[in-house]
């Protein structure tokens, strides 16, 4: 599912998903912060904000008949959502506990769309509203910290020096804004780029590329956010399931 083109600098991807049961649901480590519409009857259905994930959780599949998913870049959530990051961290609330009678109103009008892309429109246009004063000078900073952190390996006092910050002022403004420091953002987006590429590369090279030290460094690494080595991923020897707390 493609966003609209006003939020596509806001919103990193779109996703329709048609859990049927028939395996465990396996939810990454994520810098970022989503917002699911859950489909759970013919006209019901509920709209939840999943905070950022500092680990991976494994749950028992759920059959549901849809679910839409608007993920947000990292630092997203505090201009859409209008909530610190860092109080949604490990954590999946119902929308209504931001945004009230504003969420039930639109969790009704969803209830009764049929359609995947009109859902997400109908949430997009709600997201909207949040985006009526524009980007300001912290959500600037804060993208250009994130595609250094994301992309190059750049390290956090060299960052902050090159975009003319304290160190201080970008742990807090990482915390308010992403809900992670931007080191533990950074072994995040390490982790998720070697789930990326895991099929396709040696465990080495892989270490190598991602920025570790060496090979035993990013199996260890892994092994903390995912709860198991790289090769028991990619083998798919999981973790044991436990009931989602959302």
């Amino acid at each position: 599912m493609t966003p609209m083109p006003a939020l596509r600098p806001w919103i990193a991807d779109a996703t329709l998903m048609r859990p049927d049961g028939a395996g465990p649901i396996v939810h990454l480590p994520d810098a970022a912060t989503a917002l699911v519409y859950r489909r759970t009857g013919a006209r019901d259905g509920d709209l939840r904000v999943v905070g950022p994930r500092t680990r991976a959780s494994y749950n028992p599949g759920k059959d549901l008949p849809m679910c839409v998913r608007a993920r947000l870049r990292p630092g997203a959530a505090r201009t859409l959502l209008g909530a610190p990051a860092a109080e949604l961290r490990d954590r999946a609330v119902p929308l209504t506990d931001l945004w009230g009678d504003r969420a039930a109103r639109l969790e009704a009008r969803l209830n009764e769309l049929t359609g995947p892309d009109a859902i997400l429109r109908a949430v997009e246009h709600a997201l909207l509203d949040g985006l009526r004063d524009g980007a300001d000078a912290r959500d600037l900073l804060l993208r250009e910290a994130v595609e250094s952190l994301s992309t190059s390996g750049e390290r956090v006092a060299a960052l902050a020096r090159r975009l003319s910050v304290s160190e201080r002022h970008l742990r807090d403004l990482f915390t308010d804004r992403v809900g992670l420091p931007p080191k533990r953002f950074a072994r995040i987006q390490r982790v998720r780029t070697v789930l990326a590429r895991a099929g396709s590369a040696q465990w080495a090279g892989l270490a190598s590329d991602t920025g570790y030290y060496d090979q035993s460094h990013m199996t260890a690494d892994f092994h903390a956010l995912m709860g198991v080595s790289p090769a028991a991923f990619r083998a798919g020897r999981l973790p044991a399931s436990t009931p989602c707390a959302a």
